[in-house]
């Protein structure tokens, strides 16, 4: 069998159908080409244009979101330094209500112990007051009884009233005497 292709093929002339045509060759060989440079010339800078743009887009993009990041970071920061401002001040204004609350309290307690100094003083006032008042009944009194009590012991009355009234005060400075005595 082998005989018979090579006897086959060489029976029709000398093409061997191995080889290919030398003008197909070539046709195929400048079609392959003109192709080459199509692509090479137009095809290729259109890959090469689209390529280098999507590769800015992605470094840019990658630029912007760390421009972003850097952006975000800065704003994160003053916001900390704000909050932690804005804590100091409202320590600062605690404080200060503090103090105030407590100088406010102290002036209440300065006005509440002179007010009640006063009441106090107005009582003291007002007792020394009753007790004149009572002091100065009692004498009366004790001078009526007194001269009564005289009258009856003597057995005569002693209704002058300028001569009782000595009597009663000679009375009562003995008894304030002896008072002031027993107490020393």
């Amino acid at each position: 069998m082998k005989q018979l292709i090579v006897s086959a093929a060489t029976e029709g002339g000398e093409t061997n159908p191995l080889m290919p045509n030398p003008w197909e060759m070539g046709v195929v060989l400048v079609g392959f080409a003109v192709l080459l440079f199509i692509v090479v010339k137009f095809i290729v800078p259109m890959f090469e244009k689209t390529f280098a743009e999507r590769a800015e887009a992605i470094e840019g993009g990658i630029a912007k979101a760390e421009k972003a990041q850097a952006e975000a970071s800065a704003a994160l920061e003053e916001y900390k330094q704000q909050l932690t401002d804005a804590r100091a001040e409202a320590n600062r204004i605690r404080e200060e209500a503090r103090a105030e609350g407590a100088q406010i309290l102290a002036d209440l307690k300065a006005k509440a112990a002179a007010e009640s100094a006063r009441i106090t003083e107005q009582a003291h006032a007002q007792i020394e007051s009753e007790r004149q008042a009572a002091v100065v009944a009692l004498r009366s009194e004790v001078g009526t009884l007194a001269t009564t009590l005289a009258g009856r012991i003597v057995g005569e009355a002693l209704s002058d009233d300028e001569r009782s009234a000595r009597v009663v005060d000679r009375f009562l400075a003995d008894l304030e005497t002896q008072n002031a005595g027993a107490a020393k």
